[in-house]
């Protein structure tokens, strides 16, 4: 079996489902024409849309779709994408966890998968034949925490496990712009220090990215979209190789900026 990459994917706004104008949905659909990965015997993925007090996994047999999103257009309170859930994966992950001193890890035995999940997979995977499993992320921890659950997890990669972090480089509602003004200084700066941070391999800087990067408050006024990076990244070991793979923008201030990480050989 092929040593899988690990990726973090930017999902921006639940219109990614609909919306063909935005660059982010073309480079989602050509997944598999890039390239991008080995074909997964299943897929584990961690949202920046499933929050716990400690690390959860989802075993289901069969993954409901989640619409947890509020005032967008009814044809996406339609969509459906109904991968089959990994159970065995779940338990994989849990046994993983808990051999490096995480020492409680639940199961859910009912959630199925939110849009931070199910839309990029639903671009990259249409055929929804891969079972997939979800991790939640821990809002009242750091960002060494979930890279230290991400190096715990590195083992999946020999198994044929796809690890998605999927979040957003930027992810500040509160500052969007529609009115079609460009990005700002704050939004720019802080992708550029990530991207640069990234791709020279200073992980314990955005691990620490709270006092190393510039309007890190701005950029991520909480970090529950930045921790499945951490995760991704950890997965990756700390010599991987980091690949900035995406970069547009929408709505002046969110970025779907996306990277791939190879570890090295």
């Amino acid at each position: 079996m092929a040593l899988m990459d690990t990726f973090f994917i930017s999902h921006g706004s639940p219109t990614l489902s609909i919306d063909e104008s935005l660059p982010a949905r073309h480079f989602l659909q050509s997944w598999k024409e890039q390239g991008f990965s080995h074909q997964p015997n299943s897929i584990l993925v961690i949202s920046g849309h499933w929050e716990t007090d400690v690390p959860t996994v989802n075993v289901v047999q069969q993954n409901d779709t989640i619409h947890d999103f509020y005032g967008f257009p009814q044809e996406m309170y339609k969509l459906k994408y109904p991968a089959p859930g990994a159970p065995e994966l779940a338990r994989r992950v849990k046994e993983l966890l808990t051999a490096s001193g995480f020492n409680h890890v639940n199961e859910d035995r009912k959630r199925g998968l939110d849009h931070g999940a199910w839309v990029p997979l639903m671009l990259m995977y249409p055929e929804a034949n891969i079972p997939v499993c979800q991790l939640s992320i821990q809002l009242k921890k750091d960002g060494t925490h979930h890279y230290n659950m991400g190096k715990a997890l590195a083992p999946l990669r020999e198994e044929g496990v796809l690890i998605i972090g999927s979040g957003s480089a930027t992810h500040n509602l509160r500052a969007l712009k529609f009115d079609g003004s460009s990005v700002p200084s704050w939004a720019s700066e802080f992708d550029a220090w990530l991207k640069n941070a990234l791709l020279e391999g200073r992980y314990e800087d955005v691990n620490h990215y709270e006092q190393k990067a510039p309007h890190a408050k701005t950029a991520h006024p909480w970090p529950d979209h930045f921790y499945p990076l951490h995760i991704a990244l950890g997965a990756a070991g700390e010599n991987a190789k980091a690949e900035l793979i995406h970069n547009s923008w929408q709505l002046g201030t969110l970025s779907y900026a996306s990277y791939r990480f190879t570890t090295a050989s």
